[in-house]
């Protein structure tokens, strides 16, 4: 029994230094596609940009391809397990809890910025010219209309259009019905079939990732293109830094600490989540990324997988750290262009509208920019800034998808850490599914 259990031991030590190798090689790969990529891409080749772009567009379609089900079935199997157990509670709040601690602390970050380097107006002929350049149709959706989008109708219409929240609604009702059916051979037979396709779906994410540094290459190359050619450029210079500066702080220091005040190691954390970063930093939507995000967090960070296929998906959803700042401060922009008088008051109240509106935006590329346009066409502030803002929105959407799913990381890591050995059972059940 003894030389059995050193057997063991041994055996699990040496898997896990081969996974720390693999994972450190991966890492490697990742760094150098990006650099060949960046160094391809800047050399502004008609042909080879023109083969960059084909390449990233086969992958996003992937990406967007796999997202919708990845969520749909990690929700439902996650759900059908735990169901009504003291551990889904548990687990809710905790990410909830983190969720709207990271996002106010996003926004509030924003505020402080935007009161310090203080943009000024823009000059009205450029205001004017830039109206141009919004999308008409979106100028005139109201936010009721935004949250009615949500809610579905039917049950194909979500998964065909790719609508998050509504695919995240679906799955929950159908994961919580599994729980409280009455326990019958047909009730195990859905949950087998269900579990077999969650199985089917986690072996094309891995290998989808094996076949991702061809991808980074592309990516890399397409936005050092994009660069290169002075598509990314623009004169809103303290408006830029606003922005930028809210979510390195955000990205760098702030989510940092929270993950040290949980005892938990930051640099440890980014190496095991840099694949999921990395991909959402070129992809531009959280929701396409989340597949990497969960193998990153089971395969790399080790989190149990009745947290991170419960609180990844929902964090998609729901935690924007990123959209927050951007809402805000790009609204505060536009009021004060608008002449509208912008007490602390009026500051702060705003704060909470960027952060409840992010919380209801959708993973998806572009989501927070529509949203604030359809928040500040609603309050009358001029949104041909929006048509000026259009052109440089590119790298902002990808700085901040990747700080969305850096703070979905932090939150599920801290989940994870928090209920370290009080979802053994549930856990055990998940982990034989997956």
């Amino acid at each position: 029994m003894a030389e059995n259990r050193k057997v063991n031991v041994e055996e699990a030590a040496e898997k896990a230094m081969k996974e720390h190798k693999g994972n450190g090689k991966q890492f490697v790969i990742w760094i150098a596609a990006l650099i060949v990529g960046a160094v391809l891409g800047w050399q502004q080749i008609p042909a080879l940009d023109a083969l960059f772009n084909f390449v990233a567009s086969v992958f996003t379609r992937l990406f967007q391809f796999i997202a919708v089900p990845t969520i749909a079935l990690a929700v439902i199997t996650t759900l059908s397990m735990l169901g009504a157990k003291r551990e889904t509670g548990r687990i809710f709040a905790h990410a909830v809890t983190y969720t709207m601690l990271t996002t106010i602390a996003a926004a509030a970050v924003g505020l402080g910025l935007y009161l310090w380097i203080a943009p000024g107006n823009l000059p009205a002929d450029a205001v004017g010219a830039g109206a141009a350049n919004v999308p008409q149709n979106l100028g005139k959706l109201s936010y009721y209309d935004h949250f009615l989008s949500v809610i579905p109708n039917n049950l194909l219409q979500p998964f065909i259009a790719g609508n998050v929240l509504s695919v995240l609604i679906i799955a929950a009702m159908v994961g919580l019905g599994l729980a409280f059916m009455p326990k019958s051979e047909n009730r195990d037979a859905l949950l087998k079939v269900i579990m077999g396709a969650q199985e089917l779906l986690f072996t094309l994410i891995r290998a989808l990732l094996y076949a991702l540094p061809v991808g980074i290459v592309a990516f890399a190359g397409q936005l050092a293109a994009q660069i290169s050619a002075g598509v990314i450029v623009g004169t809103l210079g303290k408006y830029v830094a606003v922005v930028m500066g809210g979510n390195f702080i955000q990205a760098f220091i702030v989510l940092p600490i929270f993950l040290l005040l949980r005892g938990l190691n930051p640099l440890k954390v980014f190496k095991a989540m840099s694949p999921a970063l990395a991909v959402a930093l070129f992809t531009k939507s959280s929701a396409a990324t989340l597949p990497v995000t969960l193998a990153s967090a089971e395969n790399n960070l080790k989190a149990k997988k009745a947290v991170s296929r419960f609180v990844l998906p929902i964090c998609t959803t729901i935690n924007m750290n990123g959209c927050a700042a951007f809402i805000l401060v790009t609204s505060l922009f536009l009021m004060q262009n608008a002449g509208f008088e912008l007490s602390m008051g009026t500051m702060i109240t705003w704060l909470f509208i960027a952060v409840f509106a992010a919380i209801g935006n959708a993973g998806v590329p572009m989501g927070c920019y529509f949203l604030t346009l359809s928040l500040m066409s609603s309050v009358g502030a001029p949104l041909g800034i929006m048509g000026i803002i259009l052109p440089i929105y590119t790298i902002i959407d990808m700085i901040e998808t990747a700080e969305n799913v850096w703070s979905d990381s932090c939150v599920c890591a801290m989940t994870d850490h928090d209920l370290e050995g009080k979802l053994e059972d549930s856990g055990d059940e998940i982990e034989a599914v997956g």
